[in-house]
Order: structure tokens, then C-alpha cells, then sequence
């Protein structure tokens, strides 16, 4: 009779105990939304020693500084600094870009959908803004106040040698919003901020000349294979900004979303084929036998965990979305489609334990594999945000041979060297079961416990790093807190701009009027700083370095662009003098450089005059028995014969002369 009345008990224990057991699985393996992973963007390109910090231990400013790497992915609360004569490129997606001069800081705020906020506390940067969603902000903090792009296009935002602000617009519409107030920038101005106090603000025309030089050094950094020098002059830029946009350019946006950082490198490195039962995918340029997941190296990147780093120079894009499917002894990259919206992914692959502890392998997912998105908290404790398996029992690619990469697991976090890599044969893994955590291997587990992990500690000046960490800069609007960042606005000494001097407008002296006798004044001053700075670059060309003969070249060239200019500028001079000498009488032709037409019409009577280019050929005088012309040749190359002839001279194509619309930079619908 008790075991009657127990058995119930019983029941009723063990159905409560596996309800409250099932809830706990499903609450671990299904936070709320709010939980969901933040954005993730990449450094693009490390030019000498570039410093980054993930702000975990922020007791002392400089112990947790590490050498940067290209393809790195960064996100909310990491921080990067360029060194002395250094430089790196940022991709936030696949259309907004960020150049880091040397000497530059840059603090990752925010990074979600429709909202990046960053920090610039010493240094200069350039930010080349594609495409801007709808309400979408994008927002660089300073000491002195926010600065916002309302507007798609190009910009740059530093210090000057006094501690000031500098705001220059090279393209699209800018704001600061500071204690002091509000101001607009235009395209071709530049704020200068020389403190926080309203009565300091002054607004004035960019210098052309600096500005040209300034976009070419722009495009020239940023798309290294396919720049042509076009930029040079900023007037060339401002008629056609969107020549290099790579939306416009490259063929990849036509299968991967654009939110995508390094989707243009794909044309470069690989092609697009249409495979069977795939779809559009994208074959990389490799050498026989090449596995995906073989060329770079593992590190820790909190939240995310082990994160997968290429050293290949495309290798973003397809490691961290899409799949991979190997179809003819050949890998193919499949991404998810230009239209869907992508998530990132720390490496898309499943990790293989083996019975040898000292082993551990990796598998790159195929089409149709599953992968389980998750974060790490402070413990390192994993946290599902599906309820997928974790331990698929089928995989696509575990049967392609050599797919499975198998390394020591000490060499773990370091660059992988090919002779490292150990060939597993089928009948072995045919008894593994993989994972797609690779925290729950207790080996790898062990590493990220105890920090094993990291590629180099840099130790920043002891008087940068106290600035970098004690300098407080202004946002325009609220840092939303961070699940993975505690008190992230707090910690970063980032401070919002009060609503009162929002709403109010900066005294600001106004210099627009005076910018053509500064310019003049400039002018020396700029050259000086050029050629300073290339002393260094010809000493660089003289020992064979082809990129700074290329450089060396560069300022020779603008410098012949000026002499025309003026030559040019007296030959006009001389042209309206001509004109006004000649009599009524005269039939006077004088041809517009580059579209040599005759603008006045021949007259009834007598002679014949022709002005060549000065310096080539003299004036002649002929008699001719019916009108009489004055002709003003263009300045430029002329052939012996041509004072009897001239053939007529065809415009320049003008290079870019395409389709601004659809895809082109511009608020609006996103692509």
C-alpha cells in the first residue's frame, strides 16, 4: 500500500524535476532577442605597427594591447592605434570605410543595425560613407563634440598641431553637435573646433589644392589595384565622386549582400560561375589541393570566441558567411544572396575531437549544414541563441578528402604552417562526432581559460596610453547599453551632448569670404610639408622600392600639371589681347582648348594672322586674297604642318560617365 501511495510521489517529483530541467535547457539555449549578437566589422589592411585592444581589463590602460592583423574582425568596445609612420583600413560593411593616419586612436562604440558611433581621441582619420539606411547614424565622438554624417560621402575628421578639431567635408552633409551648440558643414567646408567654448569656432572653404591632395591619397590607400590618380584634382572628384564606388564597380554586390565587409576584394582574387544546384558561387584562384580554413590562425575574440583569421588577402567575406562546397576537386565559396541579411559568423566550421589530446581538427561547413549562433559571457559559459544541435551527426564535407584540417594543439593561435597539418584518414573520422562549440573540447576549453592565446603584446607609450584611456570625448546621442559590455559608456568616458545645446546654434566665425587670400597664403607652407615628407619616400625609391619611386613621381607630375595651368592662363591673356588688337575688318577664330571651334565668324576683307603656342612656333603673317584670321592654337603637342591644317581635336572621355542612380551612393532603399 506505500508502494501505491509513493509511486505517485514519485511520478510527480520526477515530471517536475524534468519540466524545470527542460525549461533550463530552453531558457540556455534561447536568451531574448535583446541578447542577440552585435555587429562585427574588419580591419582591411595594417600598414606597420598597429595596436588593438578588446577593453576587457581596462586597470591598467596598456596591458592589453595586441598587434593587429589583416581580416581581423572587431566590434563594440575594441580599440585600434596606428604607431609612428603606420596606417590601417577599416570595412564596417560592405559601401562604409575607414582610413586611420598614424598616430590615430579609434574607439568602436556602437556597432548594430542603423547606429555605428565611434570614438577619435588623438590622430586623423578619413571616413568614406557609401550608403546610409533611412534614419541611419553614423557618428565619430571628439573631446569637442560629435560629429555626424547626414549624408553619404567623404570626410575627415582630425586634430590640428594647437589640440583643435578639424572637420573637413570633401563630400555629402556633416553636424557637430557639441556643448556649445550645433553647426551644419557643406561639401568643400572645414569646421575647426579650438575648444569647447562657442566663441572658438570657425568655418571656412577647404583649400582646393589640399583637398585634391587629400582624396587622391584617399583612393590611392584604399583601392591600391585599380586607381588611377583621376582624383588629384578635387574638381575632377567632386564632378564624378562615385567612380570607384565598388557597388557601382565590382560584379560580387550582384551576389552578396552589401552589408558584407570585403566583397570587392572577390573580383580580384576569384570568379563567379553558376554551379548546379547552388546557384551563383565564387571559386578562388588557388593553387591545387588548396582547403579552405588552412591559410591564417585561430584567436580568442570575446564575445564570439575562437575566431578564424585569414591571412589570405579576400579571406573575410567567405570565412565568416555563406558556405563552402567542393564540386570537382574544386572549393566553391556559396554566399546566402545579395538580398538576405547576413550574420556573421566567428568561423563557419565544425570542430573534429580525436582520441590524441594533443589533436584537434576543423571542417568547413557545406550547403545545408546547420551552425549554432552563440556568445560567451565573462566565464566563458556558452549561450545559444537557437535551438539548434550542437552535435550534427551528418556533415557535407566530412567525406571530401583532405576537407578535415588536423593541427597540434599547441600550435593552436599561431599562423598555421602546412607541414604542421596532419592528414586523418576516412575509417578514423567515420568513428568522430563533431561539434559545432568548439568550447565543449576540452583541450581548446583550457586554452581560452587561461589566455594561451594572442598575437603579440605592444606596450603603447605610458603618456599615450594614459591619454587614449583618460580623455573624455561627446556623442550626439545615447550609447544604448551593451549586454556584452558593462557600463560601456562609462568605461570608454564617452559623454552625451545635453538636449539645451543641441537645440542651440555655434557662434561661428565665419571665414568663407577670406579663403582665397588664405589659400594663397597656404600654398608655400603645403608644398614645404610635402616635400618633408618625401624625403623619406625618395630615400626608399633609391634602394629599389617600387612604390616609393611611384610616389617620388607623383609630386613631379602635379607640379607640371601647375606649370600648364599657368601656361594655359597666359595664353588666354594673350588671346584676348589678340582679339581686341585685331580691326573691324579682321575675320578673328579663336579655338577653346579641347574643342577647337571657331567662335566668330569671317569678315570681307584682307589678311591672314595665326598665334601658335608660345614657345614652339613664332607668329606668321600671310596675305590672303579674301578674309583674314587670328588663330590661337591650344597649348599642347603640335605637328610641324599645322599651320595650314588642324585636325580637329576630340574631348576627353570622361571617365566615370556612367549611371549615378540605382546602387549608387545616396540615402534611400536599401540594396
Amino acid at each position: 500500500m506505500n508502494r501505491i501511495k509513493l509511486w505517485p510521489h514519485a511520478t510527480i517529483v520526477a515530471t517536475v524535476v524534468a519540466v524545470i530541467a527542460g525549461l533550463g535547457v530552453y531558457f540556455w539555449m534561447k536568451p531574448a532577442a535583446a541578447e542577440e549578437l552585435p555587429y562585427a566589422a574588419r580591419i582591411q589592411r595594417v600598414d606597420g605597427e598597429v595596436a588593438f585592444s578588446d577593453n576587457q581589463a581596462n586597470a591598467d590602460a596598456n596591458q592589453n594591447w595586441t598587434a593587429a592583423t589583416a581580416n581581423q574582425p572587431f566590434s563594440e568596445g575594441d580599440r585600434i592605434y596606428t604607431r609612428e609612420n603606420s596606417r590601417t583600413s577599416l570595412a564596417f560593411s560592405g559601401r562604409n570605410f575607414a582610413r586611420l593616419d598614424p598616430n590615430t586612436s579609434l574607439d568602436v562604440v556602437c556597432l548594430e543595425d542603423r547606429r555605428t558611433q565611434l570614438a577619435l581621441r588623438d590622430g586623423s582619420a578619413m571616413f568614406d560613407v557609401g550608403y546610409l539606411q533611412p534614419n541611419e547614424l553614423f557618428e565619430v565622438a571628439t573631446p569637442y563634440g560629435a560629429v555626424d554624417f547626414d549624408q553619404p560621402g567623404l570626410y575627415n575628421v582630425g586634430f590640428n598641431n594647437n589640440g583643435g578639431v578639424l572637420v573637413s567635408v570633401l563630400s555629402g552633409l556633416a553636424r557637430v553637435v557639441g556643448p556649445g551648440g550645433s553647426s551644419e558643414i557643406n561639401k568643400g567646408e572645414m569646421l575647426t573646433l579650438v575648444a569647447q567654448a562657442a566663441a572658438e569656432v570657425a568655418l571656412s572653404r577647404l583649400n582646393r589644392q589640399d583637398a585634391g591632395y587629400q582624396v587622391d591619397d584617399y583612393y590611392r590607400y584604399q583601392y591600391p589595384n585599380s586607381y588611377d590618380g583621376r582624383y588629384s584634382n578635387y574638381d575632377a572628384y567632386l564632378n564624378d565622386p562615385y567612380y570607384y564606388d565598388p557597388y557601382q564597380r565590382s560584379v560580387s554586390y550582384k551576389y552578396v549582400s552589401s552589408n558584407i565587409p570585403g566583397t570587392y576584394d572577390l573580383d580580384y582574387y576569384g570568379d563567379w560561375q553558376n554551379v548546379d544546384g547552388y546557384g551563383n558561387a565564387w571559386r578562388p584562384r588557388v593553387d591545387a589541393g588548396w582547403v579552405p580554413y588552412q591559410q591564417g590562425h585561430w584567436t580568442n575574440n570575446y564575445p564570439y570566441g575562437p575566431t578564424w583569421v585569414s591571412s589570405e588577402p579576400w579571406g573575410y567575406a567567405p570565412y565568416h558567411y555563406g558556405r563552402w562546397a567542393n564540386l570537382g576537386n574544386q572549393w566553391y565559396w556559396i554566399p546566402d544572396g545579395a538580398n538576405t541579411t547576413p550574420s556573421y559568423a566567428p568561423a563557419l566550421v565544425a570542430f573534429v575531437p580525436l582520441n590524441d589530446q594533443n589533436e584537434i581538427g576543423w571542417v568547413p561547413l557545406g550547403p545545408g549544414d546547420t551552425y549554432a549562433p552563440r556568445y560567451y559571457d565573462e566565464n566563458w559559459q556558452p549561450h545559444y541563441l537557437t535551438r539548434t544541435n550542437i552535435a550534427p551527426a551528418r556533415l557535407t564535407n566530412f567525406g571530401i578528402p583532405g576537407a578535415v584540417t588536423v593541427v597540434p594543439v599547441d600550435a593552436w593561435g599561431r599562423a598555421i604552417d602546412p607541414r604542421s597539418i596532419r592528414r586523418i584518414d576516412q575509417q578514423r573520422l567515420a568513428s568522430v562526432r563533431s561539434t559545432l562549440d568548439p568550447l565543449t573540447l576540452t583541450p581548446l576549453r583550457n586554452a581560452v581559460v587561461h589566455s594561451a592565446w594572442g598575437r603579440g603584446k605592444i606596450d603603447l607609450p605610458p603618456g599615450i596610453a594614459k591619454k587614449l584611456n583618460d580623455t573624455r570625448v561627446f556623442v550626439g546621442t545615447d550609447v544604448r547599453p551593451s549586454k556584452f559590455r558593462k557600463d560601456l559608456a562609462k568605461s570608454m568616458r564617452v559623454e552625451r551632448v545635453s538636449d539645451t545645446a543641441r537645440n542651440q546654434k555655434f557662434k561661428v566665425k565665419d571665414e568663407r569670404q577670406q579663403e582665397q587670400q588664405a589659400d594663397t597664403g597656404r600654398k608655400p607652407e603645403a608644398d614645404q610639408g610635402r616635400k618633408q615628407d618625401m624625403g623619406h619616400v625618395t630615400a626608399d625609391g633609391a634602394k629599389g622600392n617600387k612604390e616609393a619611386q611611384q610616389q617620388v613621381r607623383q609630386p613631379g607630375k602635379e607640379e607640371r600639371k601647375e606649370n600648364v595651368g599657368q601656361e594655359r592662363k597666359q595664353q588666354k591673356a594673350q588671346e584676348k589681347s589678340q582679339v581686341k588688337a585685331a580691326p573691324q575688318s579682321q575675320a578673328v577664330r579663336v579655338d577653346k582648348p579641347g574643342k577647337q571651334k571657331s567662335e566668330v565668324k569671317a569678315a570681307p576683307q584682307a589678311q591672314s594672322a595665326r598665334v601658335d603656342k608660345p614657345g614652339k612656333q613664332k607668329s606668321e603673317v600671310k596675305a590672303a586674297p579674301q578674309s583674314q584670321a587670328v588663330r590661337v592654337d591650344k597649348p599642347g603637342k603640335q605637328s610641324e604642318g599645322a599651320s595650314k591644317h588642324e585636325s580637329k581635336q576630340k574631348p576627353p572621355d570622361q571617365p566615370g560617365a556612367q549611371n549615378n542612380g540605382g546602387g549608387g551612393k545616396g540615402k534611400g532603399k536599401k540594396p
